[in-house]
């Protein structure tokens, strides 16, 4: 193994049976792109910022090249593409697959096995289908709109007794959010820090933790909610804007939300109240 090269590799996943061939396609076309990426590129390269995505944000050598994997997979299908890095790609299809290519691509990047493939396929402007993939682990959280799931949130209510996961504090729209984080932090009984918020709302569908936020810095995008907006209502759980403004499919990739996905009403409620208690989401700067 060369000096600076990630030394794991992502297993291919067990997919359901069920899984539109689409969501499945583009789900391995993933693993095998950053299995690819692994072996070819050091950790410099694989960060190297290539372009400026459709979200303003810098892309990544690493997810430019394993969502042009997946946008083939798309126009194989005749499908639109809603991404983070190359925006609304619109060939004048009913159904859109909406995906975050590489959630978590600076760990995948570092070699911290905490990334994930999410993917929805929307039709019409509804979601109905949702995948989520854990690439290093292999593990999968997959749901259809109206069919029951064999997986379930803690079904936690109360913020005290709660493991959450968070985002890192940061100067969001709004301000600084390290007063929201910290308080977080003191009220709740846990905290995880995991970089991946796809990877996050599958432990909360999972039952694994009870919920995952974004302190108010309106960093969250559709594409890394939308998966989670499909399986946590399946698995009894919720999917909330810490504002309360909806969220809902846009393909304008500037959109952002201050994400919370919660094991149930009451407790995403509760993350909600103590960001917005700490954040004036009245006055951006």
């Amino acid at each position: 193994m060369r000096p600076g090269i990630v030394a794991h590799r992502a297993p291919q996943p067990s997919l359901d049976s069920r899984t539109d061939p689409l969501l499945r396609d583009a789900a391995l076309a993933a693993v095998d792109a950053v299995n690819s990426c692994w072996e070819r590129f050091d950790r410099a390269a694989l960060v190297e910022e290539v372009k400026i995505g459709a979200d303003g944000t810098p892309t990544y050598r690493l997810d430019d090249i394993v969502e042009g994997q997946i946008a083939a997979v798309a126009a194989k299908y005749g499908a639109n593409v809603l991404s983070e890095e190359l925006g609304f790609l619109d060939v004048g299809s009913a159904r859109t697959l909406v995906i975050d290519p590489l959630d978590g691509s600076a760990n995948a990047a570092a070699g911290v096995p905490l990334s994930c493939f999410s993917g929805v396929i929307v039709e019409d402007g509804t979601p109905r289908e949702a995948l989520t993939v854990w690439l290093e682990g292999g593990h999968v959280m997959w749901a259809r709109v109206g069919e029951p799931v064999d997986y379930a949130t803690s079904g936690q209510r109360e913020l005290g007794a709660s493991a959450l996961g968070l985002l890192r504090p940061k100067v969001g729209a709004f301000g600084d959010t390290t007063e929201a984080w910290v308080a977080l932090t003191r009220q709740s009984n846990r905290v995880r820090i995991l970089s991946t918020s796809a990877l996050e709302a599958m432990l909360v569908g999972r039952g694994a933790i009870d919920a995952f936020a974004d302190p108010g810095s309106d960093t969250h995008r559709l594409v890394d909610l939308a998966a989670a907006q499909v399986f946590l209502p399946a698995a009894g759980g919720v999917v909330l804007d810490a504002f309360g403004r909806e969220i809902e499919f846009d393909t304008d990739m500037t959109r952002r939300w201050s994400g919370i996905v919660a094991a149930s009403e009451s407790l995403g409620q509760q993350v909600a109240q103590v960001i917005t208690e700490h954040v004036n989401a009245g006055v951006v700067v």
